[in-house]
């Protein structure tokens, strides 16, 4: 699959936001090595911090489905933002432990601008299990 389709996979996942708080809509789409597609889109609660991320959703959503890091090819995330959006940090944390290093993750908006990234570029030196 090619980034657009993912992109536009990300935009449609998007609209099954639960954001009547924030107002601010994310979606996601992760891509597998067998072609599967999973969506994630951001779900919010009156307790701000119990609130889940579009990515987080749709790598969850993956793994509940047996998926593992090595199974997922690209990622990619859509808001509506001026420039493309990009993960929170508590995101990008989770992304450095269960998502490839290297693999592609491509940060949208509504306008179709377009930055493609990696985990290893968006959380350089990064905390994980060997730091504990």
């Amino acid at each position: 699959m090619n980034k657009n389709e993912l992109l536009k996979i990300a935009r449609e996942a998007r609209e099954l936001s639960y954001s009547p708080y924030s107002h601010f809509a994310v979606g996601a789409a992760l891509e597998c090595t067998d072609g599967s597609i999973y969506q994630g889109a951001n779900i919010e609660n009156a307790s701000y911090p119990l609130a889940m991320c579009a990515e987080r959703n749709a790598v969850y959503n993956a793994m509940m489905d047996g998926k593992t890091k090595d199974d997922f090819v690209a990622l990619a995330i859509v808001a509506d933002t001026e420039r493309p959006c990009s993960p929170c940090g508590a995101c990008r944390q989770v992304l450095s432990e269960l998502y490839p290093e290297d693999a592609p993750i491509y940060l949208g908006n509504l306008e179709g601008d377009v930055k493609e990234t990696t985990i290893a570029e968006l959380l350089p030196f990064a905390f994980d299990g060997e730091d504990l």
